[in-house]
């Protein structure tokens, strides 16, 4: 038993261990093992919460650039808000934070409407109205015993992304319901092989937006070009094709200069991170929500794009970044 793990409940001591089981596993595969690291913090808007005491908390999320920046932003959160917290970020996937959240033996995360709707509650479709898909997961997940708070405005889905440079050549497209006035020759897409054949993938979009893939006065199949995770980014940018499937809060849309098109007939279904709790935490707890809700509205794509970058593309660590941020809004200080 770790001095860290050591005042916690066996639920929560089985959640270390596990998870630190993983981290060696996956440093093993050769990926970035779970760190705990955050820069110390003075006060600032956000102040100890009545009752609180350092009263333990634990904080998970999944182990991805912008998961870990949301997470470790969550650690410096409560901490300030008198909690003893720890820190379970850089969990190994998104079945294992639901699994923690669910269990209690994490009392916080954030996670995305979309992924909650389709992969967590077993929906067949998403909502493309960023509120009705919100409404609809706090709603379903209540009998879970989780509580969602207000989502941020960040909104981590698929877009199509565009060369900034060659949006007048291409007739100064904005939208993407006006790929289907460009001649065929110029309808060029990258994207990976996942988005190919998915479901709600490169086909149906298609479809929705009045192509069809295959046909001569469509999009070609020549016309697609299927690259490797992230590569996506780079055959974009080079003009291998004059769109690229992207995620929207991906550092490397800003790093490389390229467009988002706006979905405007409402393809893409909504992925706004948004606060989740175990409700007996928030029963126990209510002002942590309040601390929350400062946080997320400054939680924007462009800001989480900023940030990532500087993670993805800078080599900063998460901790740093997160840091800055918070001291940036004011809500912690520098010691």
């Amino acid at each position: 038993m770790t001095p860290a793990s050591a005042g916690l409940p066996p639920r929560r001591r089985a959640a270390i261990v596990l998870l630190a089981t993983a981290g060696v596993l996956l440093t093993g595969c050769g990926l970035q093992p779970a760190t705990s690291y955050v820069p110390a913090a003075g006060p600032g808007s956000i102040t100890p919460l009545d009752g609180v005491n350092d009263a333990p908390l634990t904080v998970t999320s999944k182990n991805f650039t912008e998961q870990l920046i949301l997470g470790k932003i969550s650690v410096l959160a409560a901490q300030a808000a008198g909690f003893e917290v720890t820190d379970l970020t850089n969990a190994p996937g998104s079945q294992p934070v639901r699994d923690l959240i669910l269990a209690g033996d994490a009392d916080f995360t954030w996670e995305y409407t979309g992924t909650a709707w389709l992969a967590f509650l077993g929906k067949e479709e998403g909502i493309a109205d960023q509120e009705e898909q919100w409404e609809a997961v706090r709603e379903a997940d209540v009998e879970n015993g989780l509580i969602w708070g207000e989502p941020a405005p960040l909104n981590n889905t698929y877009a199509m992304a565009v060369r900034t440079e060659a949006i007048e050549e291409l007739g100064g497209i904005t939208k993407m319901s006006q790929l289907a006035e460009l001649p065929v020759e110029e309808r060029t897409f990258c994207v990976e092989a996942e988005f190919n054949s998915r479901a709600d993938g490169l086909n149906p979009m298609l479809a929705h937006y009045g192509l069809e893939r295959g046909a001569a006065d469509g999009v070609p199949d020549d016309n697609v070009g299927i690259y490797d995770t992230g590569a996506v980014y780079t055959a974009t940018d080079n003009g291998d094709c004059n769109f690229g499937e992207v995620f929207a809060t991906d550092g490397r849309i800003d790093a490389l200069d390229l467009t988002l098109l706006e979905d405007d007939l409402g393809f893409f279904p909504a992925y706004n991170a948004a606060p989740v709790y175990f409700a007996e935490t928030l029963d126990e707890y209510p002002g942590l929500e309040e601390v929350f809700e400062q946080i997320a509205p400054e939680l924007t794509d462009e800001a989480l794009r900023e940030m990532n970058l500087l993670v993805d593309v800078e080599g900063e660590e998460p901790g740093d970044v997160a840091f800055d941020f918070m001291v940036e809004k004011g809500f912690i200080s520098e010691p």
